[in-house]
C-alpha cells in the first residue's frame, strides 16, 4: 500500500505510517487522492475505518489499531506543529461523554455543543477543546462573568453573553465563517488566526500554547 524510508531522518513519520498501514489492513482506503500519504492515512484512521482493527506488533504484542493509533497522532502532531487535518466536520459525537469531561462553566453543556456543532457543520469536540482551553475547563473570570467560553472579543473588549450556550453558538458561527469556510481546516491553521503568536492583547505569551492545548483536549475527547 506504501513505501517508507527506513534511513529518512523523519524516523517518527516513518514509523507511524508504517503502524498505521497495519491498522488499515482489510479497509477500504481507495481513491487515495493526489498528495501527502501521511495526512490521507490519518484522516481514514480519524474517520474511524479502523475502529475495530487490530493487529500482531512485530514484537508479538496484541496493540488496538484505533487507541495506540491515536496516540501516536497527537504526539506527531505536536512535533510537527499539527499541520495535519482532522475530522473537523460535525459528526454524532456522544455528549454524555462531553458532559463527562466538561467542568466549571461548560459543565452540563455537552447538547449545546452538540447542537452548535450540527448546525455550524463542526464537530463538538473542537468546539469543546476550544472552550475548555480557553477556559480552563470552565474556570475562567471570562467564563464565570461574562459567559465567554472562546475569548471571543468586541468592540470594547470581551464580549458579554446572556448564556454559555449564546458563546458556544457565536463561537460555532465564528469558527465556520470566518475560519472552517476559508480554507483553516487544521487546528494549527485555526490557531495562527484565533491566537496568533505575538499578539498585541496577548502580553504574556499565552497564545504559544494555543494549538497544544486546544490538541490535547481534542485527541482526548476522540480517544
Amino acid at each position: 500500500m506504501m513505501t517508507y524510508n527506513p534511513i529518512s531522518t523523519d524516523w517518527f513519520k516513518n514509523m507511524a505510517l508504517f503502524s498505521i498501514s497495519r491498522s488499515l489492513v482489510g479497509k477500504d482506503t481507495t481513491p487515495v487522492p493526489n498528495g501527502d500519504m501521511f495526512t490521507f492515512m490519518l484522516q481514514a484512521l480519524l474517520n474511524g475505518q479502523s475502529a475495530n482493527a487490530s493487529e500482531a506488533s512485530p514484537t508479538g504484542n496484541i496493540v488496538s489499531g484505533n487507541a495506540s493509533m491515536v496516540n501516536m497522532i497527537k504526539d506527531y502532531t505536536h512535533l510537527v506543529g499539527s499541520n495535519v487535518t482532522a475530522a473537523l466536520d460535525f459528526t454524532d459525537s456522544s455528549g454524555a461523554k462531553l458532559d463527562s469531561v466538561l467542568k466549571g462553566k461548560l459543565a452540563g453543556m455537552g447538547a449545546s455543543f452538540m447542537e452548535a456543532g450540527r448546525q455550524y457543520n463542526i464537530n463538538p469536540n473542537l468546539l469543546a477543546s476550544i472552550a475548555m482551553h480557553e477556559t480552563g475547563n470552565g474556570s475562567s473570570r471570562a467564563a464565570s462573568e461574562k459567559n465567554n467560553i472562546a475569548g471571543m472579543m468586541g468592540k470594547n473588549g470581551l464580549r458579554s453573553y446572556d448564556s454559555v450556550a449564546d458563546s458556544i453558538f457565536d463561537m460555532a458561527r465564528n469558527l465556520r465563517k470566518n475560519y472552517l469556510d476559508k480554507g483553516f481546516d487544521t487546528i494549527a491553521k485555526i490557531g495562527g488566526k484565533y491566537a496568533p503568536v505575538g499578539a498585541a492583547n496577548d502580553p504574556t505569551g499565552l497564545n504559544n500554547n494555543w494549538v497544544k492545548g486546544v490538541n490535547n483536549f481534542y485527541y482526548s475527547l476522540i480517544s
